[in-house]
C-alpha cells in the first residue's frame, strides 16, 4: 500500500476479478470450421453414403433373391416379373457408395477419381429409381391379372385364363407347376412383396439422388455477371 492509502492498479485488477485467466477460452475458427465441415457429411453419427448404401445393398439383395425364388417356381415367368436386374444394378450402386465412404473426402472435387465415382453413383441411383418404378408397374399389372385368373393343371404346367367362358381369351401357361395354388397364392404373394420392396428402394434412390445433387451439383458456375449500370452509379456517387 502506498503513502496515500491507495493500492496499486495491478492489485485492483486482481481484486476486481477481471484478470485474463478468468475469461473463457475461445475456440479457434479453424477448428470449428473443420468440425462443421466434418459434421456436414454425417447423418445420425455416420457419413452420408454408408446409410444410403447399406439400405440399397440390403434391399437390392432381397429383391434379387425373391426374384430368383420366383423363377424356381415357374420357369415361364418373364424377366419383367422377376426384377433381379434391379437388385444387381442397385448392389453395384451400393458398392460405389461404400467406396465413397472409404476414400478420403476432397473439397470441390479435387480428384478425378472421386468425381467419376460420385457421378457414376448418381447416375446409377437415377437409373435404379426408373427401374424400380418400372418393376412396381410390371408387378402390379401381373398381380391384377392373377386376381382374376381361373386356373387348371394340364400335364406338367398350369393353364390360367381371366375368363374361362371366353373361347378367345388370352391363356397364360406356367411351366413346371403341378399345383395351380402356387400361381394364385405363392406367386401372387411374391409379386406383392416385390411391389413393396421396389417402392421402398425407389424412395431410397430418390433420397440418394437428391442429397448428391443438393450437396454436389446444386451450384453451377454460369459465368461472370455483367452489370452495365453499376459503374455509372459508383462514378456518380464519387462525384
Amino acid at each position: 500500500m502506498g503513502a496515500d492509502g491507495k493500492q496499486p492498479e495491478r492489485e485492483q485488477g486482481r481484486d476486481g476479478g477481471e484478470s485474463p485467466a478468468a475469461e473463457p477460452q475461445k475456440s479457434r475458427p479453424g477448428e470449428s470450421k473443420a468440425g462443421s465441415e466434418e459434421d456436414a457429411h454425417k447423418c445420425c453419427g455416420c457419413r452420408f453414403p454408408i446409410l444410403i448404401a447399406l439400405l440399397q445393398l440390403v434391399l437390392g439383395i432381397t429383391i434379387a433373391v425373391v426374384a430368383f425364388i420366383m423363377k424356381t417356381i415357374s420357369s415361364s415367368l418373364l424377366a419383367r416379373d422377376t426384377p433381379y436386374w434391379v437388385g444387381i444394378i442397385i448392389c453395384v450402386a451400393a458398392l460405389l457408395g461404400f467406396y465413397m465412404y472409404c476414400i478420403t473426402y476432397q473439397v470441390d472435387e479435387k480428384t478425378t477419381l472421386q468425381f467419376i465415382i460420385k457421378l457414376m453413383y448418381f447416375l446409377l441411383c437415377a437409373l435404379g429409381l426408373i427401374l424400380c418404378i418400372s418393376a412396381v408397374a410390371f408387378a402390379a399389372h401381373h398381380y391384377n391379372q392373377i386376381t382374376t385368373f381361373s386356373c387348371q393343371v394340364t400335364l406338367e404346367h398350369c393353364v390360367c385364363k381371366q375368363d374361362p367362358d371366353d373361347l378367345i381369351a388370352r391363356t397364360f401357361h406356367y411351366n413346371d407347376v403341378t399345383d395351380c395354388e402356387s400361381v394364385t397364392t405363392t406367386i401372387k404373394l411374391y409379386l406383392l412383396l416385390q411391389m413393396v420392396l421396389n417402392l421402398i428402394l425407389a424412395i431410397v434412390c430418390l433420397v440418394a439422388c437428391y442429397v448428391m445433387w443438393k450437396h454436389r451439383y446444386q451450384v453451377f458456375f454460369v459465368g461472370l455477371s455483367y452489370h452495365p449500370f453499376k459503374g455509372t452509379k459508383q462514378q456518380q456517387s464519387k462525384v
